[in-house]
């Protein structure tokens, strides 16, 4: 976060701007389907967060609740943190094997800027959830099927690929 005016800008310390972000969390988010904390009141340097998304309505996600890992380097916020789910997740920018959020797949990782948040990220991850090319993904495995119909999840079996996701198109 930059302050000032007229051509001049003050960089803020890293320190106060995760103290700003901590406010933020705290206070809550939005309709509160986002929210986000430090993992240790004692971590001084204010490394460790957590993260939650509530899924967003009509998206294989709906309702369900995902809890991430963000790890704020001391580098941040010049350098993105890392993020990853702790809740299984089917994403397309999402490695299904860690968790981690790719940021090659992920532009808000993948082109940083200093002024994005850990708000950002997560409200991004949520809009993400929603997309297209995520929508119809169906969580297999240990995942569960959520909100799909039981008669498509009776048709499961029969699906190519059960228990490792399936990809459906019209």
């Amino acid at each position: 976060m930059t302050l000032g005016s007229a051509g001049s800008s003050v960089v803020v310390p890293r320190n106060f701007r995760l103290l700003e972000e901590l406010e933020r969390g705290e206070k809550g988010i939005g309709d509160g389907t986002v929210s986000y904390g430090m993992d240790d009141g004692d971590d001084i340097y204010m490394r460790s967060w957590t993260g939650t998304i509530i899924g967003p309505h009509n998206s294989v996600h709906e309702s369900r609740i995902y809890q991430l890992k963000l790890f704020c380097d001391k580098d941040y916020p010049e350098k993105p943190p890392s993020v990853r789910f702790h809740s299984r997740i089917n994403m397309t920018c999402v490695n299904r094997e860690t968790g981690v959020v790719e940021a090659k797949k992920f532009a808000v990782l993948g082109n940083w800027q200093r002024e994005y948040t850990m708000e950002h990220i997560l409200a991004q991850l949520k809009k993400e959830m929603a997309a297209s090319h995520n929508r119809w993904w169906l969580a297999g495995g240990s995942c569960g099927l959520g909100g799909v119909p039981s008669l498509l999840r009776h048709h499961m079996g029969k699906l190519e690929g059960e228990g490792e996701g399936v990809f459906l198109t019209n």
